[in-house]
This record gives C-alpha cells, structure tokens and sequence, in this order.
C-alpha cells in the first residue's frame, strides 16, 4: 500500500530551498508536514497543525483523495513591529490519494496539541488472511 501525496508546488518549493541552502532545508519550508504510520488494521496519518484552531480545520474526501486544509491567522497587536518572521499565516493544504484498501468512508479523525490525527481503517478484504491448505482429492469436489 503506498500514498501518494499531490502536491508537486510544496515539493518542488522544498527542492528549491534545499538547493539554495546547499541541502539544508529550514523547518518551515512544507506546510502541513505528514507522518504516516501503519498499524494492524488501519493507517494513520498525522499532520502538524501548531496554533491552528480546530475549526479553522477541514478534511474531505473526494473520488479517493483526501484533501486537509487549514488555516492560521496571525494575531498581533498594535504598536507591534515584526522583527523576525518564521512562522506561516495563511491557508494551507495538504492531498494524499488513497489506495483502493483504505475505507475512506469511515475515517476517524482528531486533534491534540497542535497534531492532526486521522485514522484511516484497512478493508476487511484487504486484510492478511489464512488460507486453509486442502488435499487434492477435496480441492476436485
């Protein structure tokens, strides 16, 4: 099972600064970095979402692409004159595909301490499953 992400302006962005840096890319070159991590019966996906409030949060899921968009809004106050900026405002969105073996109609998804969490179940018929070994005489039946 493989996922392929979608998008190639973010990846492209991030080759561009890797080259400029002379391979060292800053931290906040990829907006909404992803995790994914396979367990027994499901896949989750985890996405760094720091300072974004959960409603300001959407996953969809459209012909097996699940797209998660968000977006943070910088708060100052007045008399405030940025000195250094490295954090992103803005929206920000995130496609992966989904294969065929993930039940996209029910994911679970929640977020804690700055970290999107969806869990993605395994399809029943995707799952490992034993196969009885018979003898021949049985299998001609």
């Amino acid at each position: 099972m493989y996922l392929t992400t979608l998008d190639p302006i973010s990846r492209d962005f991030d080759r561009i600064v890797r080259r400029a840096f002379g391979g060292f890319a800053p931290a906040f070159t990829t907006a909404l970095p992803m995790d994914t991590i396979r367990r027994d019966g499901e896949v989750v996906l985890r996405f760094d979402v720091p300072g974004v409030d959960p409603e300001k949060i959407d996953v969809t899921v459209d012909r097996g692409v699940l797209t998660v968009s968000a977006s943070r809004e910088e708060t100052k106050t007045e008399g405030e004159s940025p000195v250094v900026r490295e954090r992103l405002f803005g929206s920000f969105t995130r496609s992966v595909r989904l294969p065929d073996n993930l039940d996209a109609d029910n994911i679970e998804a929640s977020e804690h301490d700055g970290v999107l969490e969806l869990r993605i179940p395994v399809r029943e018929e995707a799952k490992p499953r034993k196969i009885a070994i018979g003898s021949k005489r049985e299998l001609a039946s």
